[in-house]
């Protein structure tokens, strides 16, 4: 199993970035075309991303601090809904917020297409939070790599 780690910095401070990880309106700004979220501990997480079905369950929400969700794909053999966690820590700095992203628990074959994806959403995330306009999400997934070369 794989880990992949990032951070981004953003102009708004934490308790507005936590919004955009809680509700389907902010989450749908920067990632996917719809969400039906509840965010409290076990509530569900479930987010449509260039047509994948990510389902998972909110695993600790603490406003305006961190938030950690379970992450997979429907129907998905090797990254199952819930199959993986996501941890979103949120750090008031001078100018807004650092976000520290840690998504666990990836199968090898899957941390080159979340880290793209990541890097690519992140970045919208940092734009639209503080009132910019990301443009539209044409993001695709990374074929699958194997393991094996």
């Amino acid at each position: 199993m794989a880990e992949y780690q990032t951070s981004i910095d953003i102009a708004a401070p934490p308790d507005v970035v936590y919004d955009y990880l809680t509700t389907a309106d902010g989450v749908t700004a920067w990632m996917g075309e719809h969400a039906e979220l509840d965010p409290r501990p076990d509530g569900m997480f479930a987010v449509d991303i260039a047509g994948y079905p990510i389902r998972g369950r909110y695993l600790h929400v603490e406003r305006p601090t961190r938030v950690m969700v379970s992450w997979g794909v429907a129907g998905s053999e090797d990254l199952p809904s819930g199959a993986s966690t996501v941890d979103f820590r949120l750090t008031r700095i001078d100018g807004g917020t650092r976000v520290d992203l840690t998504h666990s628990d990836l199968p090898d074959a899957q941390l080159p297409g979340h880290a793209d994806g990541w890097q690519h959403f992140l970045t919208r995330l940092a734009i639209v939070v503080p009132g910019g306009d990301p443009g539209p999400d044409l993001w695709r997934p990374l074929p699958e790599r194997t393991s094996h070369g």
